[in-house]
């Protein structure tokens, strides 16, 4: 029988015996149904933002205690993230607004250095690498130095278009200075949420596309080639409803033939969107790059509001889920900008105990489950709201064979407890999701061929 995990109301994530199943097929339960021959896109797994805030939080904590808290989230045993999104100088979640080279007019970059993140983030960095070798790092810039901007500073304002090179060689810098200290940063994002500057209260940028295509398609691709990087290239990192943007610069095959993925949020808009892309653009990976928790009084038990939100983007074609800041304090600090953002944990201030976010417990029936080059698979039947027995119930579902063959599947069920009917290959189920719930089950390979 398959391995069944639960989180609800009763508790975390938990392995629960069949008394919540039986292998057994009734015809007037909604039904959901497993494609098993449908794969769909191929997953690069499951992630976080290691910001400067959190490597700050991070650094203050004993050694015994900071490891016991990246292995529960890196380590095998944990929520087995595999994936860390490094930001390209400050965010709004820093400690203080830095960049790499604030010499106005050095075109040259002779001033360039990493030399702020050796304090903190690189050493954390290091630490990670040591509990998940196979970390794929991806970055994101949320400004240039404010020299090469309208406005002359990292807080809001636009990239001058006699900067787009100059750009590209600073953004290569970073690449190259974190390779020397063991840092291999696979893919990049172009900026950080192009289509906003945060009304000038954070390091923001405005990008306008034609720019974004060039420094991608002229600069950055070129350069990378010269130096011998093969760090793929995302572009976008915006919302969702910013799709035809991406479109657009998928549209020119000069810019499609550099461009590995594009990379969403999904602040505004919808993850259907993504699929509008995907339709245009079959060949080009989708990214779920930044969304995490704030700060509430749901910031604890608000799992099925995730469960919901992965689930809607991977089956909208998303090979990979990066949540926000690792961890913040209880007031979402350190930061220099204007969100009320909560971390995937909370360090407290004043006792350093640690506080495991709604989010949190979301990760955890995805990432330990669904190995990098999983395929996802087509599921049918009620995903979303739907009426049955003349109620409306919520209900969320979404399937991955993993490389070892093995089958995995996660059901949100944010409404009260219900009853399905789930078929998988020959195989037929009465399932029972409790009220405010996730469940994963697991059917290893020889499950699936006994039928």
């Amino acid at each position: 029988m398959p391995k069944v995990f639960i989180t609800d109301k009763s508790g975390k994530k938990k392995a629960v015996t069949g008394s919540v199943f039986q292998e057994a097929f009734y015809s007037g339960l909604p039904q959901v149904n497993v494609c098993l021959n449908m794969p769909r896109q191929t997953m690069l797994g499951f992630g976080i933002a290691v910001t400067d805030a959190s490597c700050h939080l991070l650094a203050g904590l004993e050694e015994d205690q900071r490891a016991r808290l990246l292995g529960s989230i890196f380590g095998e045993g944990g929520l087995g993230l595999s994936i860390a999104r490094l930001s390209v100088g400050a965010s709004d979640y820093a400690c203080d607004l830095y960049n790499y080279d604030d010499l106005a007019g050095d075109m040259e970059l002779t001033r360039f250095s990493i030399e702020h993140d050796r304090q903190h983030i690189l050493p954390i960095l290091r630490a990670i690498n040591r509990i998940c070798p196979e970390l794929f790092y991806f970055s994101s810039v949320w400004s240039a130095p404010g020299w090469m901007k309208t406005g002359g500073s990292m807080c809001g304002g636009w990239l001058r278009e006699e900067y787009l090179e100059v750009f590209a060689r600073y953004y290569t810098r970073f690449l190259e200075e974190y390779k020397k200290e063991g840092i291999d940063v696979r893919a990049l994002t172009s900026q950080n949420e192009p289509e906003t500057d945060q009304c000038g209260r954070m390091p923001a940028c405005y990008l306008h596309p034609e720019f974004e295509q060039r420094i991608v398609r002229d600069h950055l691709a070129p350069i990378l080639r010269e130096k011998g990087l093969d760090t793929e290239i995302w572009i976008h990192d915006h919302n969702f409803i910013q799709w035809n943007r991406a479109k657009w610069m998928l549209d020119d095959e000069a810019t499609k033939a550099v461009v590995d993925g594009v990379a969403f949020h999904y602040y505004e808009g919808t993850a259907d969107m993504a699929t509008a892309l995907h339709e245009a653009h079959p060949g080009t990976a989708i990214h779920w790059t930044e969304g995490g928790p704030n700060l509430g009084d749901e910031y604890e038990t608000d799992w099925c509001y995730w469960g919901r939100i992965f689930t809607e983007a991977l089956n909208n074609w998303c090979s990979s889920i990066t949540g926000w800041n690792l961890a913040l304090d209880e007031k979402g600090r350190p930061n220099i900008g204007s969100f009320s953002c909560a971390g995937l944990v909370t360090i407290h201030s004043e006792t350093n105990t640690v506080t495991y976010s709604g989010q949190y417990h979301a990760f955890a029936h995805f990432g330990p489950f669904i190995k990098r080059g999983a395929s996802q698979l087509v599921t049918t039947g009620p995903n979303g709201q739907y009426h049955h027995t003349n109620r409306k119930i919520s209900l969320y579902h979404t399937a991955f064979r993993n490389p070892d063959q093995s089958c995995v599947l996660i059901f949100t069920n944010p409404d009260e407890q219900q009853e399905i009917s789930l078929q998988i290959g020959m195989r037929r189920f009465r399932l029972i999701l409790p009220a405010d719930s996730l469940v994963t089950m697991v059917f290893e390979p020889e499950e699936l061929m006994r039928h």
